[in-house]
């Protein structure tokens, strides 16, 4: 006599065990396909909402040349861009070291200096944002037509670095002594310059300089030190 064997047919537990597994995995992927729906859509609100919110850039005089973010001084065909803060005690040796050598050079027509001011070190300023407050400035200045004669002014005064930095009212007081009129003044009091301050320091950032002072001649990183300059500037002419 032949015997037929058959898979045992499962008991009627086993198989409401079976369905219940199938429900609870169901259940956990809808749950997961609902949950990053929402982040999708959480995180397309949210970009939405900055876009919104974000302050629009107002663009100081003489920037729209070089993308909104810098202020050129002369007609070269060498170009140096200089990217500083006023608060970087570094800035302030490379302005002192080598703004004879790129005066002269503007003046003889060899070069395109642009200065773009970036606020790095505002965490340098016990809260106080100075160098977004002293980019910000140095714009208005730009609007009054002294951009380089208020840098220099910033830098000739610079603050420490762990200080509050310079009040808006001495701010104020060093654009007067520069030359700039109530103008000048009313624009450094409204901040009119602030969201400029940050997105002079965004596209920066965006273009690779991580530190200050960055200087770049005709594109290319040099050392921010007046021999370097001038060996650039020569190499370049």
């Amino acid at each position: 006599m032949t015997t037929t064997s058959r898979t045992p047919t499962p008991s009627a537990a086993v198989a409401a065990q079976f369905a219940a597994d199938r429900r609870r995995r169901r259940t956990v992927w809808s749950a997961v396909i609902v949950v990053a729906a929402l982040t999708a859509a959480g995180t397309v609100g949210y970009q939405r909402f900055q876009s919104q919110s974000a302050e629009p850039v107002r663009y100081p005089a003489g920037t729209a040349a070089y993308g909104g973010t810098g202020v050129a001084r002369g007609s070269g065909p060498v170009t140096i861009d200089v990217y500083a803060d006023f608060m970087c005690p570094n800035c302030k040796q490379f302005e002192d070291s080598t703004a004879t050598t790129l005066d002269e050079a503007v003046t003889a027509g060899r070069v395109t200096v642009v200065t773009h001011p970036v606020a790095f070190l505002d965490r340098m300023s016990q809260g106080e944002k100075y160098s977004t407050r002293a980019v910000a400035a140095v714009g208005c200045a730009a609007d009054g037509g002294r951009f380089t004669e208020y840098s220099r002014m910033l830098f000739q005064h610079q603050p420490a670095e762990q200080t509050p930095g310079l009040s808006d009212d001495r701010l104020i007081t060093l654009g007067r002594d520069a030359g700039l009129t109530e103008s000048f003044a009313q624009c450094v009091r409204d901040g009119t310059y602030r969201s400029w301050a940050a997105h002079v320091s965004e596209r920066a950032a965006r273009a690779g300089v991580i530190g200050t002072p960055t200087v770049k001649v005709n594109g290319e990183v040099t050392d921010a030190d007046s021999t370097s300059v001038r060996e650039a500037l020569g190499d370049a002419g």
